[in-house]
């Protein structure tokens, strides 16, 4: 690795991204103050054409487009210098989980270091940084040793629904793929676990709670003692975590149920520990024989797994990083990405490349102003360097 980017030296480039803060700051803001909640398709239409407008001054070189996901947004496409190598992918989302109001409770404000904002964290800072260094790279007139090919999707939030599909198809020729999802305490992330998500139903035969209760089966009693079951599938020692989040049934107070459900949350580190979790869940069986049992659901996300090519691509980030004295330390995390999906597809992947801050899907979420510029400089080199 040269210590360059688009024949510039890296001290040149931090200088530039530390002299940018208030004009990234300022787009930063203009992006979270628009509320784009998973489905709200007006907000996800009105970040598409925020993000369309920040680049329409570089129709030379970057393209974009905006695809309809009916009832749920906009995704949006965005391909810089064009070559014949295989690209670099970049993923982010421009959805939130934070409703529409939310930032009244938390209004995007800057206090001390602290940059606050409803999705500023996850992902929102993020996407605009990704663009304010692709302009970099145009402005300077060079032709990275890459294309880039950003997908920035409207459903992560709510599983990606119809994201996926695009980002499977994007992927399979790509080189590697860099997620700007936040970082974990300023580590970047080089292993997720996977998620898989279900409902579990039951339905008993209704009867009155007083009069003659014998005549009911309990939906709720049966959704009980199938929650104590799989809570004891969790294995902590392999790094499977199985977890019940949700539960209602019943009808009445003096009703013996003839509905209950719940929902559960599956975390794995491998597609084995996966598959064994989804038979033990397929395979659950009424105690009362007149409760039926159904189950939706299934494996969501694989895992993101540490292999030897994404610690190869972690190792060339962490020399660019340590090129302008910048420390990027790694770690796995229980939560899943988009990137899942293109590890699966044998693509290395490096995540929560996004700026350092905390909070996310919270009302304190914030990221830290102090590491915009480090962070900027380091995607500069990833994208318009002489790496992998």
């Amino acid at each position: 690795m040269n210590d360059t980017t688009v024949n510039l030296p890296v001290s040149r480039v931090e200088r530039h991204f530390a002299e940018s803060i208030p004009a990234i700051t300022k787009a930063i803001h203009e992006i979270v103050e628009i509320e784009s909640p998973s489905g709200n398709q007006e907000s996800s239409r009105a970040v598409a054409e925020l993000i369309e407008s920040w680049v329409s001054d570089l129709a030379e070189c970057v393209k974009i487009e905006r695809i309809p996901a009916p009832g749920i947004g906009e995704h949006v496409i965005l391909r810089a210098f064009h070559s014949n190598a295989k690209p670099v992918l970049v993923l982010g989302h421009t959805d939130t989980v934070h409703p529409i109001g939310s930032k009244q409770k938390n209004p995007t404000r800057m206090e001390s270091d602290k940059f606050f904002g409803c999705g500023i964290f996850d992902m929102k800072a993020n996407i605009a940084l990704v663009i304010e260094v692709i302009r970099f790279i145009a402005r300077h007139g060079a032709i990275p040793l890459r294309p880039i090919t950003c997908i920035f999707s409207c459903d992560e939030e709510s599983g990606s629904g119809t994201g996926r599909e695009l980002i499977e198809n994007e992927a399979k020729s790509a080189a590697f793929c860099l997620v700007f999802e936040p970082s974990a305490a300023g580590k970047v992330k080089t292993g997720r676990k996977g998620t898989a998500l279900y409902t579990i139903r039951t339905h008993g035969i209704p009867a009155h709670a007083g009069l003659e209760p014998e005549r009911g089966a309990n939906a709720v009693l049966e959704i009980a003692k199938q929650i104590e079951y799989v809570s004891k599938l969790n294995d902590s020692a392999a790094g499977t975590s199985i977890n019940v989040c949700t539960v209602r049934g019943g009808t009445a107070t003096n009703v013996i149920p003839e509905f209950a459900e719940c929902t559960v949350d599956v975390r794995f580190t491998s597609l084995e520990k996966a598959e064994m979790a989804d038979k033990a869940i397929r395979s659950l069986c009424a105690s009362d024989p007149r409760v039926t049992i159904s189950i939706e659901g299934g494996i969501n996300r694989p895992p993101l797994e540490r292999n030897a090519a994404v610690i190869e691509l972690y190792e060339y980030a962490r020399r660019c990083a340590g090129s302008f004295g910048y420390l990027l330390e790694e770690t796995q995390v229980g939560g899943a990405s988009d990137g899942n999906f293109v590890a699966a597809l044998g693509v290395p992947v490096l995540d929560g490349l996004g700026v350092t801050g905390d909070g996310a899907h919270t009302l304190e979420e914030h990221i830290l102003i102090s590491d915009i510029s480090k962070r900027a400089t380091l995607a500069a080199l990833l994208l318009g360097g002489d790496g992998l």
